[in-house]
């Protein structure tokens, strides 16, 4: 089994390719839905952050309104923090079950875990491989800015929030270049599977 992680920045275009992987066979397991899951109601880590930031952050239905809390935490970095710790622990619970679940299915699998931190919080030991999808700073905002309807202030928090793109790649083993065409992204996407795909043979 081939366990690869994919990250970017926020609005670089992950999940887009993280479906062009799954659509030539990978699996994929993404964080950010894994996030979700973690903090539905009356879940561990959801007991932990409201006990924390207050039942403010919640929505009608207990759920969290995650505008609130992306306003607390991306303008301060110690609450940022204080979130991941809630939520992290839980998560690798959640990915380490469904990385075990792959594996009695199908042994040989490449899977993609579709990982927004992963320079930011250290998991690089984590995966046999590192991809980067990469996305100019210019695009990002706008992507943000149209996809979340975020000002063009809250979307630069964000932004900020993470590690840059260019460094990002320094450290990849490979880069996913999402900044032209829908085909231009397919092909770097192919070229990528194919080298993969060869290193299990």
């Amino acid at each position: 089994m081939l366990i690869i992680g994919l990250t970017g920045g926020i609005a670089s275009g992950k999940s887009a390719v993280a479906a062009m992987f799954e659509k030539r066979g990978a699996h994929v397991i993404n964080f950010d839905v894994l996030a979700r899951v973690v903090v539905e109601p009356d879940m561990p880590a959801w007991k932990d952050i409201v006990a924390h930031f207050g039942t403010d952050i919640l929505n009608e239905d207990r759920t969290l309104n995650r505008a609130k809390l992306g306003d607390i935490v991306f303008s301060d970095v110690q609450q940022r923090k204080a979130l991941e710790s809630f939520i992290y622990p839980q998560l690798f619970v959640e990915y380490n079950r469904r990385i075990e679940e792959i594996r009695s299915k199908d042994p040989n699998a490449i899977v993609f875990a579709d990982v927004p931190l992963l320079f930011e919080i250290r998991l690089q030991s984590m995966f046999d491989k590192i991809v980067v999808v990469y996305a100019t700073s210019e695009q990002q905002m706008k992507r943000l800015i149209e996809r979340d309807g975020l000002d063009h202030e809250s979307a630069l928090k964000r932004l900020n929030a993470q590690m840059p793109l260019e460094q990002k790649m320094q450290q990849a083993d490979y880069v996913i270049h999402n900044t032209g065409s829908l085909q231009e992204t397919e092909a770097d996407v192919n070229e990528t599977w194919n080298t993969l795909s060869r290193l299990k043979q």
